[in-house]
Formats: C-alpha cells, sequence, structure tokens
C-alpha cells in the first residue's frame, strides 16, 4: 500500500461549473492545484485519473428518472435542472458523471489496498437528491460512492462527515432512515442559510434516529466555535466504529464566502482533515476519502482544499 494520498487532477472533473457569472466556475480545479504545486505537495501525491460514472452506477443512488432528465437536459443545454441555481448547461452531464466516476475510481483504489487516503477536489456535491438537482449539484457522488461501496465491496457502516458552510441535506435526507450510514454535519445556522435545513434536532427517522449529528453554528462563528464542537463530532464517530470515512470539506465555511457567513480559517480543516485520519487509522484501516464541495472565494479555496491534504500527507 502506497503510503502517498491520492489525488484526482482532470479535465473531464475540472469542466464542473456553470460559467460566468454562476459562483460555481470551472477555475476552482486549476487555482487549487496551483496552490498545492506552491505549498511543496506536488511530490507527495500520486494523480489518479477519473473514468465517467455508469448509469448502472449512478441509479445506485439516483432515480433511473431523474438521470434520464439530466442527459436530456444537457444535451438541449437548456433550463434549469432545479428551481433556479443549477443551469442545465451542455455537457453537465459529463461533466457530473466524471465527479462521480473519480470518487468511484477512490472507492476502488482504497478498497483494494492500493492507498488509505484519497481527495477529489471538484466532488462532494451534497445537495442533490435521490431524485432532482438542488444548490449546483447535479450528482450526488458521495451518496453514489456510499451504496458502491456496500454493493462492490460489503462495507456496511459508513461515515459521512461534512463541514461545508451548507447542510448536506441530499445526504442527510437521501439516508435520513439509514441507521448504518453515520451522519456528522457542522455547518451556518439553516434558519441564516440555504438550504434551510439540519436542525440540532434532525437525527434520523425510525430506526436511523441517533444515528446523524446536526451542529447548527451562528453567522460569524469562527475556528474557537468549531474547535468547541468538533470534539463532539469526534466522540460521536468514534462510537459509531464505521468502516470507511467520506469527507466533505466545503471551503464556504471559511471567512470572506461571497455568499456564506461564518468565519472560519483553513486551520479548521487541517484540523477536521487530521482527526478523521487518525480515527480512519484507529476504526477502518486509514480508510478516508476527502471532496472539495463548495467554496467561492478562490483563495479560500485553494487553501482550505491543499491543507486538508497537507492534513492527509502527514498525519
Amino acid at each position: 500500500m502506497s503510503d502517498t494520498v491520492l489525488v484526482y487532477k482532470a479535465e473531464e472533473i475540472a469542466a464542473y461549473g456553470f460559467g460566468d457569472p454562476h459562483p460555481f466556475g470551472t477555475d476552482r480545479h486549476d487555482v487549487f492545484f496551483d496552490e498545492l504545486e506552491k505549498a511543496g505537495l506536488g511530490d507527495s501525491v500520486d494523480y489518479g485519473h477519473p473514468r465517467p460514472a455508469l448509469v448502472d452506477e449512478l441509479v445506485l443512488f439516483h432515480t433511473a428518472e431523474y438521470i434520464d432528465k439530466v442527459s436530456r437536459m444537457s444535451a438541449t443545454g437548456k433550463g434549469w435542472l432545479d428551481e433556479g441555481d443549477t443551469p442545465a448547461v451542455p455537457g453537465i452531464y459529463d461533466a457530473a458523471s466524471a465527479v462521480v466516476g473519480a470518487v468511484l475510481c477512490a472507492v476502488d483504489e482504497i478498497m483494494h489496498g492500493n492507498y488509505k487516503r484519497a481527495f477529489i477536489p471538484i466532488a462532494g456535491l451534497h445537495h442533490a437528491g435521490r431524485d432532482h438537482a438542488a444548490g449546483f449539484c447535479v450528482f450526488n457522488d458521495c451518496g453514489v460512492a456510499a451504496e458502491y461501496l456496500r454493493k462492490q465491496f460489503g462495507v456496511k457502516r459508513i461515515a459521512y462527515v461534512d463541514i461545508d458552510a451548507h447542510h448536506g441535506d441530499g445526504m442527510f435526507y437521501g439516508f435520513e432512515d439509514d441507521p448504518d450510514l453515520i451522519f456528522a454535519d457542522i455547518h451556518e445556522d439553516g434558519r441564516h442559510l440555504y438550504p434551510g435545513t439540519g436542525a440540532a434536532e434532525e437525527t434520523g427517522t425510525g430506526r436511523a434516529r441517533g444515528t446523524k449529528l446536526n451542529i447548527p453554528l451562528a453567522p460569524g462563528a469562527d475556528d474557537a466555535d468549531f474547535n468547541r464542537v468538533w470534539g463532539q463530532v469526534e466522540a460521536y464517530l468514534e462510537a459509531a466504529n464505521p468502516e470507511f470515512i467520506l469527507m466533505q470539506c466545503g471551503a464556504d465555511s471559511l471567512e470572506g464566502d461571497p455568499i456564506t457567513h461564518l468565519c472560519l480559517t483553513e486551520e479548521a480543516h487541517a484540523k477536521a482533515a487530521a482527526s478523521l485520519c487518525r480515527l480512519a487509522d484507529k476504526v477502518c484501516d486509514g480508510r478516508i476519502i476527502g471532496t472539495g464541495g463548495g467554496g467561492y472565494n478562490r483563495h479560500n479555496v485553494a487553501r482550505a482544499w491543499t491543507r486538508v491534504v497537507q492534513s492527509f500527507v502527514e498525519t
């Protein structure tokens, strides 16, 4: 098993975006890789190249009807895939399936024992639901990956950890009644920010009640506030004893993001990533995948994601 971190770098995933003036632009990919090289981490990673996800893989999480809708609308490049946040730009089906494919490639590499840790910058599209797009997210790569881990490798208990400013509603409601999808999400209070969900009282339904942890932070919350609640996440995850960890590390929780109101620094992302690596080494043979998630201040994106990879390398 290689001690280096597998990082996915490819035009196919860089193409995921919606053009100017949409905040989710295709430049986020290259901004990150420029910073990764400046930080001297280029020699500490192996670069992976994705394949497109197959329809038979997408349908593990999404409905066939929704997948067909995205395919048809991507071909015409007209209209909206949701209520007005996610345009059906030409080629978005191919780009979104490449994002999912990159995460599935990382799953394969880790489960076959080639790597312990992987990072995919253009991934973590956590708002997409099983039958709909939402919040700039077309296909939910982490949702597909969780179902793929179960089908292909028999992995049962999967932890999903999300520190994006926005609540990971697509993952939460996609697995709300699933007791084996362990969910922990620190986000800006939904009373102030899209999608308006993720109250602390939302802990799962039915047999899954208590397997979901939502921690909303007030607008303006900083690293001290994050550190105050992170211990709760650590204890929660360790008690759950997962077999694999998926991390969504959106950079829009950093101060200066144009559409959110938290005031974290990249140190919060470094801390969370290092903590999850230690937990992964303890309970699941080191198996963790990081996904970039949101973030619309390019400097923040570059620094936060680079610090995550640095933590993956050094921990």
